[in-house]
């Protein structure tokens, strides 16, 4: 583990694979750390890459921001912590709202994206409903603490037979979401009720992009990954059986063969 500061914050981060490797950076989403893509970095490594998890701002093991943080900020802190590892260009993945930040890196860093891979997660703006809802579980959270959240949303962030077929899995997504600082998980939620619609952005993608969604996903289900796909043509849409929103640790055999087969055949 590594850490470094950018744009005010200390944000801790890994690294894996040889440090002549393509960069891979891939951002979790909400409300977990940079373990979560561990079964992702392991792979990677051993194919050569070099693979780039960070905690984002206010998750893990990074400096909380009270208040908002916007997906612009989390984009600009990834640019940032690309600069201090002197990357250039990289391949930039999320899932959920790490997805979403992914596009808005792309939106405001598109010079540097090799390529994208976007996992579980959709590109419209916040409905009035959703910025509500948001900002209600914000206010939530910050009374309550992430407990009680945590053991609500298990069987969503994973499909429900997992949570109980898969124990280890079930165990280590609640110990992040518990683990969490109530402050952080807040902030972003703020800051994601007032995300823009990704869609136009989206259009003008020409760098290879894969999308990736567990079949049983709640979330973000596979119509949402179809719509991406209608404006991204040529993007690689795989639809990751017996898996829900979090398909790279339900299923990390499968979505790793994927994500692997999509770097060798489409990057140039």
């Amino acid at each position: 583990m590594s850490r470094t500061t950018v744009n005010g914050a200390t944000l801790h981060y890994d690294e894996a694979g040889p440090a002549d490797g393509t960069a891979v950076v891939l951002l979790h989403g909400h409300p977990f750390d940079r373990t979560l893509w561990a079964p992702q970095a392991g792979a990677l490594a051993a194919a050569g890459y070099r693979v780039i998890t960070p905690d984002l701002r206010g998750y893990g093991e990074s400096d909380v921001t009270p208040g908002k943080v916007l997906l612009a900020d989390f984009a600009d802190d990834t640019a940032a912590l690309l600069d201090h590892l002197g990357v250039g260009r990289a391949v930039v993945g999320g899932v959920s709202m790490g997805g979403q930040i992914a596009m808005e890196f792309h939106l405001r860093h598109r010079r540097r994206v090799l390529a994208l891979v976007l996992s579980d997660t959709s590109a419209p703006a916040e409905t009035e409903e959703g910025r509500a809802f948001r900002n209600r579980l914000a206010d939530r959270l910050l009374a309550e603490g992430m407990g009680g959240y945590a053991d609500e949303v298990i069987d969503k962030m994973l499909a429900p037979y997992n949570v109980t077929a898969l124990p280890g899995t079930a165990a280590r997504v609640l110990g992040m979401m518990r683990a969490t600082d109530p402050r952080g998980a807040a902030a972003a939620l703020r800051g994601r009720a007032e995300r823009p619609d990704y869609r136009d952005t989206l259009r003008t993608v020409t760098v290879p992009t894969l999308l990736l969604v567990g079949a049983d996903d709640p979330y973000t289900p596979v119509t949402d990954a179809e719509a991406i796909r209608a404006l991204v043509p040529h993007a690689v849409l795989t639809v990751v059986h017996d898996a829900g929103h979090l398909p790279g640790a339900e299923q990390p055999e499968r979505f790793n063969a994927a994500l692997l087969d999509f770097l060798r055949t489409r990057l140039v």
